[in-house]
């Protein structure tokens, strides 16, 4: 059997964004036991990634990164109408992921102690995420 449904994610700019606790949700109204989990980002200058949910450090060092490697100057690059931020978006979209898989197992996402999902927001104004779920069961 298959499930899904969009969340919306709200960002106010470059960064990472927790859902977990959006996708948990769901996955309890389901009320599936075991399954498989597709997570899709309907963007081509955001993405997704899994990472530590403890130490906040750890997301603003890994968007501070991102911006040391892929800095913003409209000079390196051709497509620049939309600002300095996209086109540097889209590289940092393809760096990094638009869809994750992940295992359900007696009700739970088989993530680690430390792990969450994120929308990496690469863009410098707000956006409204579509992050599309898919549960095969």
């Amino acid at each position: 059997m298959t499930h899904h449904t969009t969340l919306t994610v709200p960002t106010r700019g470059k960064g990472l964004y927790a859902f977990t606790r959006a996708v948990d949700d769901w996955l309890k109204k389901l009320g599936v036991t075991d399954g498989l989990l597709t997570v899709f980002i309907q963007h081509t200058s955001a993405s997704l990634v899994i990472q530590e949910n403890a130490d906040p450090d750890v997301t603003l060092d890994l968007a501070d990164f991102f911006e040391r490697l892929v800095p913003e100057d409209v000079s390196q690059y051709r497509h620049t109408l939309e600002g300095a931020d996209d086109m540097t978006s889209h590289i940092r979209s393809t760096l990094t992921q638009t869809s994750i898989s992940i295992p359900l197992i007696g009700s739970r996402l088989a993530l680690g102690t430390w792990q969450g999902l994120y929308v990496f927001e690469h863009r410098a104004q707000p956006h409204e995420r579509k992050v599309v779920l898919q549960l095969m069961s």
